[in-house]
């Protein structure tokens, strides 16, 4: 998992990424491709 400053970037990555919002903290999550993980704050 990647720690980043914007996940604009990390969501265009792949076209299964979905931004999720969990306890105060945004998460990149990719069901099909597990290697793209990514949080924010």
């Amino acid at each position: 998992m990647k720690v980043v400053n914007s996940l604009k970037t990390l969501k265009k990555r792949d076209r299964n990424c979905r931004v999720i919002r969990r306890r105060g903290r945004v998460y990149v999550i990719n069901k099909i491709n597990k290697r793209f993980k990514a949080r924010q704050g």
